[in-house]
């Protein structure tokens, strides 16, 4: 098992948050089997791609929400991650209060 879930969408209220402020966020390490996914569906030319994140942010996005951990963005890191058989992912984490 790489993720604890597959989902397709983003359950949580939408947080605003912009690239800047992703990037004020320290990584952290995240066990990839403690994830949902918010993507079921992966383009397999962003994860072979050399330069996946040349343009982007290094570290995958990640939202904390009711107790579980929502992969938001990076999904293709992670895939990655666990080919390269890594348990492990450095990721920024959102805290996002609950309902």
């Amino acid at each position: 098992m790489i993720f604890k879930m597959i989902g397709d969408g983003r359950p949580y209220p939408d947080h605003g948050l912009s690239h800047r402020e992703w990037a004020q966020i320290p990584p952290r390490q995240i066990r990839l089997d403690t994830l949902i996914t918010t993507k079921a569906v992966l383009d397999l030319h962003s994860l072979l791609a050399k330069d996946s994140t040349f343009y982007g942010d290094l570290f995958p996005h990640v939202v904390q929400w009711r107790g579980e951990l929502y992969l938001e963005d990076g999904l293709h890191r992670a895939l990655r991650a666990a080919l390269h058989q890594r348990s492990i992912l450095h990721a920024r984490v959102l805290d996002l209060p609950g309902d």
